[in-house]
């Protein structure tokens, strides 16, 4: 405020920055992670082809010990990395006849509650599915709203994008599936701040002690 000296000006502004860092260390603080998903899976006649829990129409599916859905695989991977539990393959390994041809969205679902079990919240997934074929343009919203409602959240939290591969690769030649994952997750980390001394105050800027503090 005018009328100040240069001295009030920085014990005031010290005073501010020191209530605003013990406030902020009071309140809970949320803890962001992210994390990763991959999966790929061969293309082969005589299997229907699954991609975030739809049936698309073409003449060849994918190979796997479930249903092959490997957008799912990627966001249940995406979603146990995060939260830093243990993979996919792990919790639900493809030598274990209980999970022959298994749907993927009941692997999902038990996948979510783990990570709400552990204290988690989703907050948005970000998916890109790699396919030279079938072309998967009409079907990327659908597997969006798919994927919402098997993780609990709105549909715009959820991007799904399609790419080819350029004639690279298997996934290029039509021989494979990809699909890459990010999701975000939060976790609540209650801390209350012991009184006294902010937890740091920058260099420079004058602290006004409290009342019964020396100066």
């Amino acid at each position: 405020p005018d009328g100040m000296d240069l001295g009030d000006k920085r014990r005031t502004t010290g005073i501010a920055l020191k209530l605003t860092v013990e406030i902020g260390w009071i309140l809970s603080v949320d803890d962001y992670r992210i994390g990763v998903g991959y999966d790929i899976h061969r293309l082969v006649e005589g299997r229907p082809l699954v991609l975030g829990g739809l049936s698309v129409p073409f003449d060849k599916g994918l190979l796997g010990h479930s249903d092959g859905d490997v957008l799912l695989h990627a966001v249940t991977d995406a979603l146990l990395g995060a939260c830093h539990l243990l993979d996919i393959g792990d919790l639900f390994p493809d030598n274990d006849p209980q999970y022959e041809g298994i749907d993927s969205r009941l692997l999902l679902s038990e996948v979510v509650r783990k990570t709400r079990d552990a204290g988690f919240s989703l907050h948005n997934v970000d998916c890109i599915v790699h396919a030279e074929k079938p072309k998967l343009s009409e079907y990327k919203r659908k597997m969006a709203q798919s994927i919402a409602g098997l993780l609990g959240l709105e549909a715009e939290r959820i991007t799904v994008k399609a790419k080819t591969n350029e004639g690279v690769g298997p996934v290029g030649t039509a021989e494979a599936i990809a699909a890459t994952v990010v999701a975000l997750v939060v976790k609540e980390k209650k801390k209350r701040k012991k009184r006294g001394q902010a937890p740091f105050l920058p260099t420079g800027i004058a602290h006004s002690p409290r009342k019964g503090e020396e100066k």
